[in-house]
């Protein structure tokens, strides 16, 4: 959950008068969540932010699904899911539900020829390969290897990249995310016993203001379709805001994990949640220190949610045959646990090196199409003694 953040130009007092140096007003904008009851912020800006001079038509970027109820296990090889020069054409999804999209993407280019808004959804981009600059009409963040990037519903933002080798991690929600509840105390500060802490997250340090008038392409998702906007005012016209809305970053390396005597369960690993999933970061630790602990994670069953994790770096002890990229997803109903050895190997182990991003959901989640196209699938065959 973010905290107060101002950034420009504002006046003294909320929704009064406030003038250009040529005596014409600014034009402010509440841009809130949840009606007038969730965060917001006042944006001020060179023109008003609702002149639309053109629809020019849509397209469907609903996901296709191959298993709509789905039991098995499965394992996805990232990094198959092939480069595209366009952002926007490069998301693939792999799992969905109805609270929930969760994206691969590997954009070579930057989204020079237009701007982006997801009305539908929150979007925390996992930045696993690449190095660039998030430009949005709120300020602006630089990014690189291990970043979340959170990015509320409604922003109008493009991606700079540095180079053309980028790989992305997209959780889109259409439920709020914000930082877990338990970290935070009744006025909203982050506690003692969070594994990050406010100065972790890093704000927009920069406005771009665009005194322009013209033709501008602004791509807005709604309702699973895209469609091509054409506004009469550069998008990045805000002189100034204040306020709890805006997009921000934290990085996976500023996580301190938790850890203790024996195994701890994954809730300690929580970055992220909302009330339909939880995002948790595994980092690099120290194994639990009891004097006969096993550091390999228990059997467990998936009796009420889906797991789905997402390697990022480093040796993965519970698992065998797992590289970076890759997608492991254990379905509600079923038990799963570590690999034939992995509990035998890790017993004396004193730390682990492993990056991964997990995503738990309450909803089941349905395998696409594009994902049965970079699927293991003997991976739920994994387990057996050989």
């Amino acid at each position: 959950m973010p905290f107060y953040h101002k950034l420009g130009k504002i006046p003294h007092k909320r929704h009064t008068v406030f003038k250009k140096p040529d005596g014409s007003l600014y034009s402010e904008q509440l841009f809130g969540t949840i009606g007038f009851d969730g965060m917001s912020s006042n944006s001020y800006h060179e023109h008003r932010p609702t002149q639309v001079k053109e629809i020019r038509g849509s397209y469907s970027v609903k996901p296709k699904v191959a298993t709509a109820n789905n039991i098995k296990s499965y394992r996805f090889r990232g990094f198959q899911v092939i480069p595209h020069p366009d952002y926007l054409e490069s998301r693939k999804v792999m799992l969905t539900n109805s609270d929930v999209d969760i994206i691969l993407a590997s954009p070579q280019e930057s989204t020079n020829d237009y701007f982006y808004k997801n009305t539908d959804a929150d979007e925390l981009i996992f930045i696993h390969k690449g190095s660039g600059k998030l430009r949005t009409h709120l300020g602006n963040l630089d990014f690189k290897y291990g970043d979340y990037l959170l990015i509320p519903r409604g922003v109008i933002y493009k991606l700079d990249f540095d180079d053309e080798n980028n790989r992305l991690f997209i959780v889109e929600s259409r439920r709020p995310i914000y930082t877990p509840k338990r970290y935070r105390n009744y006025f909203g500060q982050l506690l003692e016993h969070s594994p990050f802490c406010e100065r972790d997250l890093r704000q927009p340090y920069e406005l771009e203001t665009n005194d322009e008038k013209g033709d501008f392409l602004i791509k807005v998702k709604k309702q699973g379709e895209i469609f091509d906007m054409i506004y009469a005012t550069h998008p990045f016209d805000v002189v100034g805001y204040d306020g709890y809305n805006y997009p921000y970053a934290f990085s996976i390396h500023d996580f301190e994990p938790i850890t203790g005597r024996i195994h701890q369960p994954p809730p300690v690993h929580q970055t992220f949640e909302t009330d339909a999933f939880v995002v948790c970061s595994f980092c690099p630790r120290k194994y639990d220190y009891h004097p006969e602990s096993i550091p390999a994670p228990y059997n467990h069953s998936n009796i009420d949610s889906d797991e789905v994790l997402y390697y990022v770096d480093g040796d993965f002890m519970s698992r065998n045959d797992i590289e970076a990229g890759h997608i492991s997803l254990h379905p509600a109903g079923i038990p799963h646990g570590p690999h034939p050895g992995a509990v035998e190997r890790s017993i004396g182990q004193t730390e682990t090196e492993e990056l991964a991003v997990m995503v738990d959901t309450f909803k089941p989640l349905m395998v696409t199409e594009e994902a049965m196209k970079i699927a293991d699938d003997t991976y739920h065959k994994s387990w057996l003694d050989h």
